[in-house]
């Protein structure tokens, strides 16, 4: 190669490729894995000298000084590892009697990974797959991908000039060498943000970044009943109203009449089976449950539908009875955002509700203004957990991540938020 740089093998066909490698590479074990070996002479006319930055008018103004050989990683063909054996022309130049080397753009000086090995890297980590298994399929180290990362993609840059009028913030569990247990969350939709601990002066030294202007403009922000935030939001965003993701709401209410016919259960072992066997009946909404379908159930010796299975259930015991009602109830009316519905099952002291139960509406009651907004708009944390969804299997396929730092600008390069700076591949 003396002028392109690049060992070209267009317009070839895949057994004409094959048989090109058969016929002009040689096999050469490196390492317990075999390659093919290509062999090329780099040594183009010199214009101008590196070292003292004189120009060369003719050849006689340096000399050719022998060569020096690097074996240069490229990209597999035909599933073949592909080195490429460059003999890199030495040159010494008359003018400060110094030795400099033939340059290409195949690679970086003192380098032996091509540049094209390496933008193939960097476009991989943008798929949910480990750094590990890039690192194998690609010939390299995991060591390698890592150094790839902090040179091929910019920083994150926050701005502090900037924030959505719409937030939602959340958590996820961090990795061990992280500050605290559990990292923050933030996302409008588009933009994410992660801050490596959750706790609330952290926090408030985070956003304190962001000018007063920029917390103003917040309008709504999208929480779940962790109270930290609410203390956040009152202090940090002045003009901002909270919402409580309703998911969290209706998963307290559940857990609460599950953890009722748990305590049940228990208890009564001629129920029991049947209690165990048809929970998902107790904890599905009445709207929902089959009225009309008759048929044989397990536990049960008549025709039954799902109603009469329900009802069979919340008979037993007239706590969970009560404490049944109370969930219907308050579903139905988180359901069809109905919020005058809503204060007066809440008010409701006939009803004889499980201590579990009683905690669930104590926190509702608390959390009541706030439940208010849930219910006369329409945002929810569901991107957002989507997102945690994807942070956890991304770290599970990784098989957990040491550093928060890499953690972090992997999640961020997989959702297309680091941008790659302009490289030559």
């Amino acid at each position: 190669i003396t002028d392109g740089d690049t060992l070209h093998m267009q317009h070839l066909s895949q057994l004409a490729l094959e048989e090109y490698i058969n016929n002009f590479c040689k096999n050469e074990k490196i390492e317990d894995t075999e390659y093919k070996i290509v062999e090329a002479i780099l040594s183009p006319i010199q214009l101008f000298c590196p070292k003292c930055d004189c120009v060369f008018d003719d050849e006689q103004t340096y000399e050719k000084n022998s060569f020096k050989t690097s074996d240069i990683l490229m990209l597999d063909i035909c599933n073949y590892g592909f080195i490429l054996r460059l003999h890199k022309q030495r040159y010494l130049c008359n003018n400060c009697n110094k030795k400099f080397f033939a340059r290409t753009n195949i690679v970086d000086d003192e380098c032996f990974i091509s540049n094209q090995v390496k933008y193939a890297i960097a476009l991989e980590l943008k798929n949910k797959i480990s750094e590990k298994d890039i690192a194998k399929r690609y010939r390299v180290s995991p060591n390698t991908v890592e150094r790839i990362i902090d040179s091929y993609y910019e920083g994150k840059q926050l701005y502090k000039n900037y924030l959505p009028e719409i937030l939602s913030f959340d958590e996820f569990k961090s990795v061990k060498s992280a500050d605290g247990a559990m990292s923050f969350h933030m996302i409008d939709g588009k933009t994410i943000d992660i801050v490596e601990n959750r706790r609330l002066n952290n926090l408030m030294k985070y956003f304190s970044y962001y000018t007063h202007n920029a917390r103003s403009k917040v309008k709504l922000i999208v929480i779940d009943m962790y109270s930290p935030y609410i203390s956040l939001i009152k202090k940090m965003f002045p003009n901002a109203n909270i919402i409580i993701d309703k998911f969290h709401l209706v998963n307290l209410i559940l857990n609460s009449l599950n953890k009722t016919r748990i305590t049940l259960m228990k208890y009564d072992k001629k129920n029991y089976n049947k209690l165990k066997r048809y929970y998902r009946l107790l904890l599905k909404s009445q709207e929902d449950l089959d009225n009309t379908k008759w048929k044989r159930y397990w536990c049960f010796d008549n025709l039954m539908t799902q109603s009469d299975i329900v009802n069979y259930l919340i008979n037993i015991n007239e706590e969970l009875k009560d404490t049944y009602e109370m969930y219907q109830n308050i579903l139905y009316a988180l359901k069809h955002n109905k919020i005058n519905d809503l204060e007066l099952i809440l008010n409701n002291k006939d009803l004889k509700i499980s201590d579990y139960m009683k905690t669930s509406v104590k926190r509702f009651k608390e959390y009541l203004p706030y439940i208010k907004n849930t219910l006369s708009n329409s945002y929810h944390n569901g991107f957002v957990e989507g997102n945690n969804n994807f942070i956890k299997v991304l770290k599970r396929i990784a098989f957990g991540f040491r550093s928060f730092r890499r953690f972090k600008a992997r999640i961020m390069i997989c959702k297309n938020l680091l941008h790659m700076k302009k490289v030559n591949a």
